[in-house]
């Protein structure tokens, strides 16, 4: 059976697990709404979902420097409970964090961040883009919104695929963190250091 982008959108907005995480699971089930949902509660991907909204007040500040010291990021990542900071998984998933950064220069945590003057700026210059390309009116804005969404994937960090494992996002990453530790975990910010920028 074909897995459709509506059918893994549907089961993600019902889970709050990651898209690749619903594609998978609808790939597995056969298709079966049910049963792929199952399959990501089993999984502790769904519960993640739930966990977004709790106060997260503990965690920590770890940093990553790339060998030769000349590449160093600092981020902060928070939890619920002293109890999960000081996890080896916890700091594991910071370090994993903290490498990406430094491998992927995001420019902002999620998308809210963003100086909408760039996203202007960005939208005018893939406009006149596809203007230049003699596109048709009526799906330059459609051409425009893709790119977009690309551009959001190679500057923000919860949508950047992840460096360890492409077949995720950093945001799907904090998910199956959420699932497997039972808290809320939130990357709050992060500093990236390159010598002589």
């Amino acid at each position: 059976m074909e897995i459709t982008a509506k059918m893994v959108k549907e089961l993600r907005d019902k889970t709050g697990a990651g898209m690749m995480d619903c594609k998978s699971a609808l790939a597995e089930a056969k298709g079966d709404f049910e049963r792929a949902a199952t399959l990501l509660r089993e999984k502790g991907i769904a519960k993640a979902g739930t966990k977004s909204g709790r106060e997260t007040s503990e965690g920590i500040i770890t940093s990553y420097i790339h060998p030769g010291d000349k590449l160093g990021v600092l981020v902060e990542i928070a939890c619920e409970t002293d109890f999960v900071a000081r996890t080896e998984s916890f700091r594991t998933f910071a370090r994993d964090i903290a490498m990406h950064v430094a491998a992927s220069a995001p420019l902002c945590v999620k998308r809210e961040d963003i100086n909408p003057e760039l996203v202007a700026k960005e939208r005018e210059i893939y406009r006149k883009q596809a203007e230049n390309e003699g596109k048709p009116a009526k799906i330059i804005d459609k051409i425009v919104d893709g790119k977009i969404e690309k551009y959001y994937a190679e500057i923000v960090l919860m949508e950047q695929p992840f460096v360890k494992d492409n077949d995720k996002t950093i945001g799907d990453y904090v998910k199956e963190m959420i699932g497997s530790l039972g808290e809320n975990i939130v990357i709050k910010r992060f500093v990236r250091f390159r010598l002589g920028e």
